[in-house]
């Protein structure tokens, strides 16, 4: 397996290549920027290793604590963190819904500390509607996708890089798929 700082060396030598190649595909600047900073991002950032202590887990320096249930959950190098199909989609899943429990808390304890009305889930599931609803409007239909894509291929080089080292170091191919 490559070491934490091959990964990111991959990582960045990689970003310009997935910038170009969003930008031979849709011609617009920001959107090939989003997909460009979103795979920096997933590879540094939000990889397959945040389900071990890693130079991706510790970055996340006071807030690695968010990422505490996912390691326990998931074991290192399964098809759920590391997959190609699964890994990513399910770290945006865990990690929306992080931050949607984190902000229901934090309304919560707001509201109880200002004697405001309380807000219920269906408050938060309807503002995260208007928040996708003003991306859309403001940013493009194509930011949640080129985003994704960004992260995606991240993670991916992460995964691919570590079958590559498995293969050659013990000549078998490691099921991530």
């Amino acid at each position: 397996m490559p070491s934490g700082r091959t990964h990111d060396l991959i990582t960045v030598i990689l970003a310009a290549p997935v910038f170009a190649a969003a930008y031979a595909l849709t011609k617009d600047v920001s959107v090939s920027a989003t997909a460009g900073a979103c795979f920096l991002f997933g590879g540094l950032m939000f990889g397959p290793d945040l389900d071990t202590v890693s130079r991706q887990y510790s970055r996340w320096s006071i807030f690695k604590g968010l990422w505490f249930p996912y390691r326990m959950f998931f074991k290192h190098r399964s098809r759920w963190s590391h997959g190609l199909i699964f890994g990513t989609l399910i770290r945006v899943i865990y990690f929306t819904g992080v931050i949607t429990l984190g902000g229901f808390l934090a309304a919560f304890v707001f509201q109880v500390l200002s004697g405001t009305k309380l807000a219920g889930l269906a408050d938060f599931l309807q503002a995260w509607q208007r928040l996708g609803q003003t991306f859309n409007t403001h940013i493009g239909e194509s930011f949640a996708v080129a985003a994704f894509a960004g992260l995606w291929l991240g993670a991916a080089s992460h995964t691919f890089t570590d079958m590559a080292g498995t293969y050659i170091k013990t000549g078998r191919r490691q099921r991530f798929l």
